[in-house]
């Protein structure tokens, strides 16, 4: 499964299809100068038109709005908040520059911090291992303790899952970790894009977990006049990989 997500990460990107369409192109070009030639301006065309940040978006919108944020009523009868891992970025500036790098998912590590905070007695599962196919020795979770070190949580309320590399990995690997804990109430922090896939895979080993999703990419709409070509194939990609992701994994649960 994680060389597979690998190359569903190649595969979701419209780019790598664009890419492979003007190579085939310049491959005719010498045959048929016309159709390449149409070819090259059909891809061009292509590719302003995914700047439009609305079609992404309305990918996306639909696995945001599948879980609804739980009230702080419900939040109190939980034990504790289980993070998956995502929001943090290579570990390489955090080696040479001591300060650990979150990325665009940054609501993963920061909403669980307010939440204890906020409601004392959650214990923190945090898991995620090192997803790279070329690893660099540091896991998420070497990062994640700092991160949270930094922010003044009690170490005594963390306890990391640090082998972890897809998302049924992390359910897996949660669930051997708390062992018979894991039919306690737990809320789930992870992308709101990504809670549908996450939830499914923590409900199949047995972990009784509420949705708590976060890193929200989508409002209630978004306008045609939206336009952002690099912002829109990020979101493209992301839309496109969770969509075949939900698919792939229902296959083969």
């Amino acid at each position: 499964m994680f060389f597979l997500s690998k190359f569903l990460s190649a595969l979701t990107q419209p780019i790598f299809w664009l890419a492979l369409w003007w190579a085939l192109s310049l491959l005719i070009m010498k045959h048929r100068r016309v159709s390449a030639v149409v070819m090259l301006w059909l891809g061009l065309l292509i590719l302003g038109l995914l700047g439009f940040q609305a079609i992404p978006d309305a990918l996306l919108r639909p696995l945001e709005n599948r879980y609804p944020t739980p009230n702080e009523e419900d939040i109190e009868r939980h034990t504790g908040i289980i993070v998956l891992g995502g929001a943090l970025q290579h570990p390489d500036s955090y080696t040479f520059h001591g300060q650990v790098p979150l990325g665009e998912a940054a609501e993963r590590m920061t909403v669980p911090i307010a939440l204890i905070r906020q409601h004392p007695h959650l214990q923190l599962v945090f898991s995620g291992g090192e997803g790279r196919l070329l690893a660099t020795g540091v896991t998420e979770s070497a990062l994640a303790r700092t991160f949270f070190n930094q922010q003044g949580l009690p170490m005594s309320k963390l306890r990391l899952e640090a082998g972890s590399r897809t998302t049924r990995e992390n359910a897996q690997r949660v669930a051997a970790l708390l062992g018979e804990d894991c039919n306690k109430p737990w809320l789930l922090v992870t992308s709101a894009w990504h809670m549908p896939r996450s939830m499914a895979e923590f409900e199949t080993v047995g972990c009784s977990v509420t949705a708590y999703p976060v890193d929200f990419r989508t409002g209630e709409r978004t306008p045609l006049s939206e336009y952002s070509l690099a912002n829109s194939l990020l979101r493209w990609q992301t839309g496109l990989h969770e969509w075949f992701g939900l698919l792939m994994y229902s296959l083969t649960r």
